[in-house]
């Protein structure tokens, strides 16, 4: 039903705009923004999702950060168009920027969200691990595509520069 293919520039104003729409006003004063500002997006991570008309029906997009010298793939956001929600799109997304990060040798993953959603994927709490403030740490979460690969990483978020 969906077409995923990588975000390319010529979707960006698209991609902003539902953003735009499915996030609340300030969005981009949020901490995480703060890492991603002036940050290009990785590379093949960032996904859009097209109905068979062409009509952008969610995106999703991976920012790099560091963790105690670590690299490690900052998930978000992740947006469905409203009329679009409930059928699994998300989940689609996820899944299949998850499993090009692992193909492309990334080891971590991150992001700040609710853990009764991203908990179905693999996401646990990472205790330890301080996203720029005022960030509510129960939000904080990781999963390992590698085993072991958040063993032993602890402390701030940082700007990949």
């Amino acid at each position: 039903m969906y077409t995923l293919t990588p975000e390319t520039s010529e979707d960006w104003w698209e991609v902003e705009a539902l953003y735009d729409l499915c996030f609340a006003p300030g969005r981009e004063a949020l901490s995480s923004y703060r890492l991603r500002d002036g940050v290009p997006a990785v590379a093949g991570l960032s996904h859009v999702a097209r109905d068979p008309d062409g009509i952008l029906s969610g995106a999703i997009r991976f920012w790099p950060v560091v963790v105690h010298g670590k690299r490690c793939l900052l998930l978000g956001p992740v947006a469905v168009h409203p009329t679009r929600q409930g059928e699994g799109l998300g989940g689609q997304l996820i899944d299949v920027a998850l499993d090009r990060a692992v193909a492309l040798g990334w080891a971590r993953v991150m992001l700040v969200g609710d853990a009764p959603y991203y908990s179905r994927f693999g996401f646990t709490r990472l205790n330890g691990v301080e996203m720029p403030p005022p960030t509510n740490p129960d939000r904080v979460l990781g999963r390992a595509l590698v085993p072991g690969a958040w063993e032993g990483v602890v402390g701030k978020v940082t700007r990949a520069d």
